[in-house]
């Protein structure tokens, strides 16, 4: 499903990453876990198409996105992929409900489907009574969940998530935690990273790397 091959990318004079190879099967749970600085973040922005890797590649589903304008990128993310990040990435001035549906506007989906998908999420996540507010309203959990809705929302076959319960309180981590391992049992391919501990004992993730200096 996701490939890296010979990863390096350099900010100036900084190594970000480090010549990491990676593979993930198709339905695998892999969490990411290092020290802040360590090439975690890096990783998965080139992984989802964010970021350009200074060289090597990465392909997904046999196709070479790292090498994609990006245009196609953006569109293969908007179908594949579904990302949540560490600091939200909301619109503040936007609502609940646009904040989650922005990102699918361009695929001109059908409307009611939509809203019908986004009132589960929000009850999933318990802020259905917050649909209409103002996210720069929100608390940082109410904001991270927010995010990770909207990084739901196109039923992604391929989930990354960096952080994601950094902002949630211990009943959310594991609410969440338990989205993770149902996502799982349906065949996603999900890549986490995160200082979390609750993450690092789960029986149903296949592999935890640790990251150091830009390498596995």
């Amino acid at each position: 499903m996701i490939e890296c091959k010979n990863l390096t990318k350099t900010f100036k004079n900084m190594v970000a990453l480090n010549g990491v190879n990676l593979i993930c099967k198709e339905g695998e749970v892999i969490v990411l876990k290092g020290a802040s600085g360590s090439g975690k973040s890096t990783l998965l922005s080139l992984i989802a198409g964010l970021a350009k890797p200074s060289s090597g590649q990465v392909i997904i589903d046999n196709k070479l996105i790292s090498k994609m304008p990006d245009n196609f990128v953006a569109m293969f993310r908007r179908e594949h992929i579904g990302f949540i990040f560490q600091k939200y990435n909301l619109i503040p001035t936007l609502s609940v409900f646009d904040n989650i549906i922005m990102p699918q506007i361009p695929s001109k989906p059908d409307t009611k489907s939509l809203k019908k998908r986004v009132d589960e999420l929000l009850n999933m996540f318990s802020i259905a009574k917050k649909k209409d507010e103002i996210v720069k309203n929100l608390s940082g959990g109410e904001q991270q969940r927010v995010a990770i809705s909207r990084a739901l929302l196109n039923d992604p076959n391929i989930i990354i998530a960096d952080e994601p319960t950094a902002n949630l309180d211990s009943k959310l981590s594991l609410e969440f935690i338990e989205i993770i391992k149902k996502l799982k049992s349906d065949k996603r391919t999900i890549i986490i990273a995160t200082h979390d501990p609750l993450f690092f004992e789960l029986d149903f993730v296949d592999r935890l790397i640790e990251m150091k200096d830009g390498e596995l």
